[in-house]
C-alpha cells in the first residue's frame, strides 16, 4: 500500500498555537581560534567555553525566543550536563515536559570556530541515542519539525504522528527513507544538502539556503519564491543561523506570510543569530521581524505592474 501524500499548503494562522520540535540536545564544547587546523596541525591561542547546543534544542529555543512558547521532545543524560541544559531550555521558555533523562552520557558537539565565524564539529550523540516518542502525542494545531541529528525511524515515527505540518531539516545531509519524504509538507536545507538529496528535486515543497546570496522556496523542483540575505560584517559565529532560520520560517508561514516573506523573515532572523557568539542566540519577536521585512507600498505597486 502506498504511503499518503501529505499536503504541502501553508499552515493556516487561525490552526498553529505551537512548535514543537523532535530531535538532538547536545552540550557544546567550542574552542574559538584565529583560524582552523590543518590536520595533523596544532592551533593554539584559543578560548574555550562551553553552552547549550544541538540542532533540536536550538531550534526550539529559536522558537521560544521568537513565539514566546515552543516544546521540546528529546533525551539527556542523568548528568550535570543534562540539568544545566534543561535549564537553560526551560529558561529561554520551551516546555521541557517530554525530554526524558537517561542512563548514557548527554549528547556533546566538539567545535571548532575561527575567526569568521566558519566552524568545524564532531558530535558525540550520546543520550540522543535513546530519544524515544513515548507518551507523547501532538494536537492538529500543532507544527512539528525535526532534523536529522537523531534516529531516522523515530523522525518517520513522528512524521506518521503529526497531525498538524509537518517539518524536516534534513540536516546533516543523509539518504532520506522513500516514506518519510512522503510524509512532509516542508523540508528545509541549505544548498549544499540539496545538491546532496537528489529525492528533493521532486518534494512537495523545499525551501533552500544559500548563505550570502539568500534563499528560495521550491515546489517540485520549480522556484516559486525567494528573498535577498541580509549583509552582516559582524559575524561571531555561524552555528545556531540554519537552526534560528528553520525556526523563524514554520513560524513566519503559520502566521500565514506567503511564501517571498516568510523567507524574509527567516533570512533577518538568520541575520541577527550569525552576530551572537551562542548557538541559542538572543532573538527579537517574531512580529518585529515581520514589521521590519514587510514590503513597502511602492514594492507592491511595482511587483502589481510587471
Amino acid at each position: 500500500m502506498s504511503t499518503p501524500v501529505r499536503s504541502a499548503a501553508p499552515i493556516s494562522p487561525s490552526t498553529l498555537t505551537t512548535l514543537s520540535v523532535v530531535g538532538s540536545i547536545n552540550l557544546d564544547i567550542t574552542a574559538t581560534a584565529s583560524r582552523l587546523p590543518s590536520p595533523g596541525e596544532t592551533v593554539g591561542g584559543a578560548v574555550l567555553r562551553q553552552q547549550p547546543g544541538g540542532k533540536g534544542a536550538n531550534q526550539a529555543v529559536a522558537a521560544a525566543r521568537l513565539s514566546g512558547r515552543s516544546r521540546m521532545v528529546g533525551a539527556v543524560g542523568q548528568d550535570d550536563a543534562g540539568r544545566t541544559l534543561l535549564d537553560a531550555m526551560a529558561g529561554a521558555g520551551v516546555d521541557i515536559q517530554d525530554i526524558a533523562r537517561v542512563d548514557a552520557a548527554t549528547g556533546t558537539a566538539l567545535v571548532l570556530v575561527d575567526s569568521d565565524g566558519e566552524n568545524q564539529i564532531v558530535v558525540c550523540p550520546g543520550a540522543n541515542g535513546s530519544v524515544s516518542l513515548e507518551g507523547v502525542a501532538f494536537a492538529e494545531d500543532e507544527a512539528v519539525l525535526c532534523q536529522l541529528e537523531v534516529d531516522q525511524d523515530v523522525v518517520l515515527e513522528t512524521a506518521r504522528r503529526t497531525k498538524g505540518f509537518f517539518v524536516l531539516n534534513a540536516a546533516p545531509a543523509a539518504p532520506i527513507i522513500p516514506e518519510l519524504l512522503e510524509r512532509c509538507d516542508l523540508v528545509i536545507v541549505n544548498e549544499t544538502e540539496y545538491a546532496l538529496i537528489p529525492a528533493l528535486k521532486n518534494a512537495p515543497l523545499v525551501a533552500v539556503t544559500y548563505g550570502g546570496d539568500g534563499s528560495a522556496i521550491f515546489v517540485h523542483g520549480e522556484r516559486v519564491a525567494e528573498a535577498p540575505a541580509v549583509k552582516v560584517t559582524d559575524i561571531a559565529n555561524t552555528i545556531g543561523a540554519g537552526d534560528a532560520f528553520c525556526a523563524a520560517l514554520v513560524l513566519a508561514l503559520g502566521s500565514g506570510l506567503e511564501h517571498s516573506h516568510a523567507l524574509a523573515v527567516a533570512n533577518a532572523v538568520g541575520a541577527d543569530a550569525v552576530r551572537d557568539s551562542s548557538s541559542q542566540p538572543a532573538l527579537k519577536s517574531l512580529e518585529h521581524y515581520i514589521e521590519a521585512t514587510r514590503p513597502s507600498d511602492a514594492a507592491l505597486s511595482a511587483d502589481a505592474t510587471r
